[in-house]
């Protein structure tokens, strides 16, 4: 399968999809320091943790407290999981996947051919920064590439 990607100025549809936006610990502690706050009182202030995750809280009105004109205000620090998009683990091992992907996100199938190695590094990222996300899809069957 060839994948192809371009992250289109002033886009941010990807922030804009209904979901969670999953953090590690360092990613508390990237945007604690970028935002000039104790880790503690950025968790407190914009995350929820259980015994199983840590996630950003949602504000009534968008998916991100940091999703502000059309931007991501802690761009420079911002979360594993929004840095590696669109080359999470589920989306580059199926071919489904990335389809349904695009259908929200103009610049998947756009732009230059991906460099593969790239897009593999950035999994592996989303993989060692989430661990029990994706324990299960370690045992699950074959993709469909």
């Amino acid at each position: 399968m060839e994948l192809r990607f371009t992250c289109l100025p002033n886009c941010s549809q990807c922030c804009q999809v209904k979901g969670e936006v999953f953090l590690s610990e360092n990613d508390v502690l990237k945007a604690a320091a970028y935002l000039n706050l104790a880790p503690e009182a950025f968790e407190s202030q914009y995350c929820i943790r259980t015994r199983s995750q840590l996630r950003l809280r949602k504000p009534p009105d968008r998916q991100c407290h940091f999703h502000k004109n059309n931007c991501c205000s802690i761009h420079p620090a911002k979360p594993t999981q929004c840095r590696a998009f669109p080359y999470w683990p589920e989306l580059l091992e199926s071919a489904t996947a990335w389809a349904e992907a695009a259908q929200y996100c103009p610049g998947m199938n756009q732009g230059e051919l991906v460099n593969i190695a790239e897009a593999e590094t950035a999994a592996a990222e989303m993989k060692s920064a989430y661990p029990a996300m994706y324990e299960t899809l370690l045992s699950a069957p074959p993709s469909d590439i």
